[in-house]
């Protein structure tokens, strides 16, 4: 009877976009991605922390690139940025950011229950930085798949948002 069971009651299918930052995979649920593209020009801004490396000009929308693997410490100290690489518009509620990474990014369609909770103390350590959603376990591979609206610390989306006046007085006029 469980196999039929089975059978009747199909497990959801979650579709991410994945891509390598250091050694390691990660994911971002595709209806988090608004676009891929090939990095832009950056002009860098001051007053901002280093994994922000500056902002520049989406289609029209000025966003600030925000390098992760800087972010989570998993670039070699010596190793450089390709001459190419590609960033992933992310759009939230309050803000649109763009993510480079080096290689261009894949789709990948898993069923939810192949993604566990992350273990607790990853998600102790990093009390107010609860953006893993957790752990996909794919064909051997292990991805790591973040909620990229959780990503930024209020305080990091605060010193972000008046290199975008237009977008950020836009969005107090609407509130």
């Amino acid at each position: 009877m469980p196999d039929s069971e089975k059978n009747v009651k199909q497990d959801p299918i979650i579709q991410l976009i994945v891509f390598r930052l250091g050694d390691e995979e990660y994911g971002i649920r595709i209806e988090q991605v608004k676009e891929v593209t090939i990095t832009p020009e950056i002009a860098r801004m001051p007053k901002t922390p280093p994994f922000v490396k500056g902002i520049a000009n989406l289609r029209g929308d000025i966003i600030a690139i925000v390098d992760l693997e800087e972010r989570f410490r998993l670039r070699p100290a010596n190793a450089e940025l390709p001459a190419m690489s590609y960033t992933m518009a992310i759009e939230a509620k309050e803000y649109t950011i763009g993510i480079m990474v080096r290689e261009v990014p894949q789709p990948l369609s898993i069923p939810v229950s192949s993604i566990e909770k992350a273990p607790e103390f990853i998600q102790d350590i990093n009390i107010h930085d609860k953006y893993i959603e957790g752990i996909a376990k794919v064909e051997g591979r292990i991805v790591v798949v973040l909620d990229m609206l959780k990503l930024l610390t209020p305080s990091e989306i605060m010193q972000l948002q008046p290199k975008a006046e237009s977008s950020a007085a836009g969005s107090r006029t609407k509130a």
